[in-house]
């Protein structure tokens, strides 16, 4: 998702299931209830409370509290990515392939794929991977560089940046749309949160790129 704070997008694919992985706290159940953080607070019913009561119960004195908000946070992660209405998806873009190409139009100048890499916070391994297809479909052209041949200077295509001012519009619009169902102070206070959980997350695990 598009962050509020500016912070680039670490790049992550979409995962093909909402399995053990896609909730980060050891698999799913279809129903079940968590607790709240207070007494007067409405029980969760989602899927991760579900897996926590199941892990309280498995090991009644085991603190639950981390895997509630890393759950919480991958599992919503791996739905947004898994959306079949989302407009990335409908166009056959990946999140990841999109930040390559965003990258590229908000720069406003050709990048290197080492570039590239650290603008979208990614492996150069993965880049490569994502610009062969990009360019492959059009949307992304390379040119040598003069001076040494081992480097390429990457460029949108006239289709490329097209698709990105086309497409960047809906998916923001859609954006909004999934997160309606927070009031917009909810949405500035998760942001905020968010914001410090990411520069913390930065901090510690900076070299890992995906």
């Amino acid at each position: 998702m598009t962050a509020r704070n500016g912070q680039p997008d670490t790049g992550t694919e979409r995962t093909d299931g909402p399995g053990p992985t896609a909730d980060g706290a050891g698999g799913t159940s279809d129903t079940g209830t968590g607790t709240g953080t207070g007494p007067d607070a409405p029980p969760r019913t989602d899927t991760v409370a579900s897996v926590v009561g199941q892990w309280r119960a498995v090991h009644p004195g085991l603190d639950t509290g981390p895997m509630e908000v890393i759950g919480r946070i991958n599992r919503c992660a791996a739905l947004l990515q898994q959306a079949e209405d989302a407009p990335l998806r409908r166009a056959g873009l990946s999140r990841a392939e999109f930040d390559l190409l965003g990258a590229l139009r908000r720069t406003g100048h050709e990048l290197t794929p080492g570039e590239l890499a650290r603008e979208t916070f990614s492996s150069g391994a993965a880049v490569t991977k994502r610009l062969k297809r990009l360019t492959e479909t059009g949307l992304v052209e390379r040119r040598t560089d003069t001076r040494d041949r081992r480097v390429a200077h990457l460029r949108l295509t006239d289709a490329g940046r097209d698709l990105v001012d086309g497409i960047l519009p809906e998916q923001l619009a859609y954006e909004k749309a999934v997160l309606s169902t927070l009031a917009a102070e909810g949405q500035e206070e998760l942001s905020d949160l968010l914001a410090v959980l990411l520069n913390g997350l930065e901090g510690h695990l900076g070299g890992l790129r995906a």
